[in-house]
């Protein structure tokens, strides 16, 4: 089931959230776990079993773990077991296949369906076991607790990679009120607009021309495939991840940020500071330290590994693995680059007195290498993404071009493309920046010494004043989420394109 239906939105969403509001205290988790399972199971009906089965050997490794006083070989199996899954029905057909071109016929390619979520929810139980073994967590020994923390249905399917820590105290003893309520359902409007409305248009664009003939498409075509692509994987994700926060919200969990404007990256260090935080918090914690991090051996081959495995989570081909390399290649240079400035003395004023044009340029340069990644990623196929890149950068000039830019840019589209270029940016943060701290600790001390001399009576109708602002703020901003929800469900009802990018994984 996909949050932008009709079928989600306005059956089971409202049957869930009416349903669970009603059960008393003591039954809600286990109401949300079975709505979970059978959100689950609407898509996934035999597959279930495998996350059932996710549940049942996490759950027991935590408690062999806690009672053998963390014995550190029910931590390895725990890993192992949980990889093996993960291994069987992700990857097991792409090395077969890979032998298979190197020995023919010695082996058969087995023919396994892709269980969704499956990425989310394994590395989620190791992360549980991990930290049982760590002394970090407490084991969970309530198994309906335990199960609806991976099975949860707001992150089941595409995250965010939820911590056990995230949500340990919640499961127990959560708070629900109007104002969270509110801030959650505000958040997956915002959420389904990134999706529905951003991300299904510009998708459907970037579709039609990455499948086009490469022997018939123009340079200026191929750019707005990549863009527009690289604009909808963006809110295609951060829109399911704005979902799933403000569902958890509604349902009185916190979840973790997965995003924070990565598309204003000056540096590939600071995108992947951005982009996934779930997913890169996780290979940090659980791979990179462990590795050694930059403090015990070699960082750079640590950086590689990482990079390497984000690769491999993300899909069983080489594209993928490609892709993460990609990535690690530029993180490797930049740290042996900042490196080499250290060495060289370089100041702290140095740097932070770097000029506007050095940061633009920065930026230039991230969002290109972000940009050919994202060719590489959607198309995996290592040949097709080398011939696209070709026409991209003019290096293969066809004589005939099939469409033209125009073909493609209607006012719609372009309208939708300039809205999405826009979301990109904390203008918020830009305003405050522009706005200088000076201009306001001035207008702290004015108001300090205009408020000495107010009398009662204007203090008063000064704070009424404020209310009202307040109010109008408020009631502004419920206009512009109704507005936006009725938006979503026109683009939903009349759009025939809707799939979610990071349900394959």
């Amino acid at each position: 089931m996909v949050f932008s239906t009709i079928i989600f939105l306005c059956v089971f969403l409202p049957i869930v959230i009416i349903g669970y509001y009603l059960v008393p205290k003591p039954a809600k988790n286990m109401f949300l776990l079975i709505c979970s399972l059978f959100f689950y199971a609407w898509g996934e009906p035999v597959y279930v079993l495998i996350m059932l089965a996710s549940i049942a050997y996490n759950y027991l490794f935590g408690m062999f773990i806690a009672n053998t006083k963390r014995d550190e070989l029910w931590m390895i199996i725990s890993v192992v077991v949980n990889l093996l899954v993960l291994g069987v029905f992700k990857y097991s057909g792409f090395f077969i296949e890979n032998i298979d071109k190197v020995i023919p016929n010695l082996l058969q390619v087995p023919d396994i369906a892709l269980p969704i979520g499956i990425s989310f929810y394994t590395f989620q139980g190791m992360s549980y076991c991990i930290d049982v073994y760590r002394d970090k967590e407490m084991v969970q020994k309530n198994p309906v607790n335990l199960a609806l923390y991976i099975a949860m249905f707001p992150q089941l399917i595409a995250g965010p990679i939820v911590r056990y820590s995230d949500i340990r105290t919640e499961l127990t003893n959560r708070s629900h009120n109007a104002g969270m309520f509110s801030e959650g359902a505000g958040r997956f409007i915002i959420g389904l607009s990134k999706k529905a409305i951003l991300a299904n248009t510009l998708g459907a664009v970037a579709t039609n021309i990455m499948s086009e003939d490469l022997q018939t498409m123009g340079v200026g075509v191929a750019w707005i495939g990549a863009i527009f692509y690289t604009l909808q994987i963006y809110f295609d994700f951060s829109g399911y991840s704005d979902m799933a926060i403000g569902l958890g919200k509604i349902f009185g969990f916190h979840f973790p940020e997965n995003f924070n404007y990565p598309y204003i990256s000056k540096s590939i260090r600071e995108f992947w500071r951005r982009w996934h935080i779930s997913l890169s918090s996780w290979f940090r914690d659980y791979l990179y330290i462990p590795l050694g991090g930059s403090r015990k051996g070699n960082v750079y081959l640590h950086l590689l590994i990482v990079f390497l495995a984000t690769g491999i989570w993300h899909g069983a081909a080489w594209g993928f693995v490609l892709w993460g390399l990609w990535h690690g290649f530029f993180i490797i240079a930049e740290r042996v680059v900042s490196n080499h400035k250290n060495n060289g003395r370089e100041t702290k004023s140095e740097i932070q007195g770097r000029s506007c044009i050095k940061k633009f340029l920065g930026w230039i340069y991230t969002m290109l290498v972000v940009v050919v990644g994202w060719v590489l990623f959607a198309l995996v196929s290592v040949r097709k993404t080398a011939q696209y890149l070709m026409v991209m950068f003019g290096w293969q000039k066809n004589t005939f071009v099939a469409y033209s830019p125009s073909y493609y840019l209607d006012k719609k589209t372009i309208c939708i493309f300039v809205i999405a270029l826009l979301a990109c940016v904390p203008w918020k943060q830009v305003w405050h920046k522009l706005a200088g701290n000076d201009k306001e600790e001035n207008e702290k001390i004015g108001n300090d010494k205009a408020e000495n001399e107010e009398t009662v009576n204007e203090k008063l109708c000064k704070g009424n004043q404020t209310f009202a602002q307040t109010l109008a703020g408020m009631i502004g901003q419920k206009i512009v989420l109704l507005v936006l929800l009725v938006l979503c469900f026109v683009f939903i009802i009349t759009g025939s394109y809707n799939p979610f990018i990071y349900f394959r994984f």
